[in-house]
């Protein structure tokens, strides 16, 4: 039975990785600096500190990092205190689990903070007892380490408590370490078959989602 949840944020319950993806591009062509054409997929896994430092290095960026986060927060914390959305269908699921008893937490690539204004802003903070950031987890989500620290603030098993994922490569990491894993449709992944094949639960509409499952 499952007693215990873990969602990611971007992608699982923000339909926001359109925000994020053209992130280092925009940070480049601001400059006068063209992308290359993989970039979104150079920077997918990493952590926002470890793109500037990229994009720093790689294209000979004469300013420090700290400098280049600084901007792009700045553009994040705007499109999460006004723009982005919901994903469909996301509130009823909450309501769901919660309903069944399901302890619910967030781990996330994104600042605590923009993770706060967003859930806050779009009515579904309270459903979490705890928003977990990679950046106080050091390896981001290429280690298990945040599905860990939430395991243990749930208080929960691996056998009953689910990962929520909308990237192979998170997806794939929490899987590894024995969590079971729900992989979330997201347009932006392009490995939905990959998805399909590695998670025990595939969602392509929070609506569509049969609960008896988690019985």
């Amino acid at each position: 039975m499952i007693k215990g949840a873990i969602f990611d944020m971007d992608g699982t319950l923000l339909d926001s990785m359109g925000v994020w993806n053209s992130l280092g591009a925009q940070s480049l062509l601001d400059r006068g600096i063209e992308p290359e054409p993989n970039l979104e997929d150079k920077l997918k896994t990493f952590t926002l500190e470890e793109s500037a430092e990229y994009c720093r290095k790689r294209y000979n960026i004469d300013i420090p990092a700290e400098e280049i986060i600084g901007t792009i927060k700045k553009n994040l914390l705007t499109a999460y205190s006004e723009t982005i959305l919901l994903k469909e269908n996301v509130k009823i699921f909450l309501e769901k689990l919660k309903n069944r008893g399901v302890k619910m937490c967030v781990a996330t690539v994104t600042d605590s903070r923009l993770a706060e204004v967003a859930l806050r802003r779009l009515g579904i903070r309270d459903y979490f007892t705890q928003i977990f950031n990679c950046d106080e987890n050091a390896m981001g989500k290429r280690e298990p380490d945040i599905y860990r620290k939430a395991l243990a603030h749930l208080g929960t098993s691996k056998g009953e408590t689910v990962v929520f994922e909308d990237t192979i490569h998170a997806l794939t990491t929490a899987k590894n370490d024995g969590f079971i894993t729900a992989a979330v449709y997201d347009r932006h992944e392009k490995k939905q078959d990959e998805m399909k094949i590695t998670a025990d639960y595939y969602i392509s509409d929070y609506s569509d989602f049969d609960f008896s499952n988690f019985d």
